[in-house]
């Protein structure tokens, strides 16, 4: 039985969503890079070997060391650090394919931002990163009927990273959310593999109409800083959203939009914007 027909919902569309799919990370390579990186930043600031030795240098998994980073920052007074460790590390221990998908989106973020100079960096100070890797925990949660539990997740990652994802939301792999603050993504969206979103971006839906009401983003896309984009709309691959556009209709694939409401406004300059990270309109302007 298929999930549509589990859930009651009708399929999300004709296409079939590309979820971790492709490329895979290695993840013994990452892990033993991770604390390489960590033993250097001891090295070179000392200052913040309390950090690094309890979230990489004292751990021997890299799902004890997500859990330890998560703990530190959505731990409180109702669920303090010595219940949310453990459950967090559970989740990642139980079901190592959050860990590949972490480690998926810690090499998107360093191979894409410029900014990112190490790979270590998005698990130490990238709350992007750390939102994302939260909805992945609240995910699991979410389908193992553990509803409640998987909402109280994404209440507290709301309120330390200012990123809003439903658990019950499908994010693929490979996903960069630059800066990330004031990011809201809605219960029935899609976003596929290998997508770049930047800060602000609303995924939502329009009105009280209940099904498939948020938008599908596919592979490859680019979603400039502000853009909302709202209702069952799907976003083609390759395609780029130009920054602050409201876009309420399907962008086909490889095309750029931008405006309120949005408009095509020419064809992706890139095979994969998102890979690209060219935030330019294809018209000479900036997304």
């Amino acid at each position: 039985m298929s999930e549509s027909q589990q859930t009651g919902t009708l399929p999300a569309s004709k296409n079939a969503d590309k979820l971790c799919a492709g490329k895979t990370a290695d993840v013994q390579d990452v892990w033993q890079t991770l604390r390489r990186d960590a033993r250097r930043v001891i090295a070179e600031e000392p200052t913040l070997r309390p950090l690094v030795d309890d979230v990489i240098l004292s751990r021997k998994t890299p799902a004890a060391a997500l859990g330890a980073r998560l703990a530190r920052r959505l731990a409180r007074e109702d669920m303090p650090r010595g219940a949310m460790e453990p459950l967090l590390a559970g989740v990642f221990e139980n079901h190592p394919h959050i860990v590949h998908s972490a480690m998926r989106d810690q090499i998107a973020m360093f191979e894409r931002d410029p900014a990112c100079f190490s790979l270590l960096e998005p698990l130490l100070f990238f709350k992007g990163f750390l939102a994302l890797t939260t909805y992945r925990a609240s995910h699991q949660l979410w389908h193992d009927g553990r509803r409640w539990l998987a909402l109280y997740l994404q209440s507290i990652a709301s309120e330390a990273f200012a990123v809003d994802i439903h658990p019950a939301a499908r994010i693929g792999c490979g996903i960069l959310l630059d800066h990330a603050t004031s990011f809201v993504v809605g219960e029935t969206a899609i976003i596929e593999d290998d997508v770049s979103i930047l800060h602000e971006v609303t995924l939502g839906g329009t009105g009280k109409a209940s099904g498939d009401r948020h938008p599908i983003i596919r592979s490859g896309v680019l979603i400039g800083a502000g853009a909302k984009i709202l209702g069952r709309v799907e976003i083609g691959s390759g395609a780029k959203v130009g920054a602050g556009s409201v876009v309420l209709n399907d962008v086909p694939p490889h095309t750029t939009v931008a405006g309120v409401p949005a408009v095509i406004v020419g064809e992706s300059s890139e095979q994969n914007p998102a890979i690209e990270m060219n935030q330019t309109l294809d018209c000479g302007g900036m997304i």
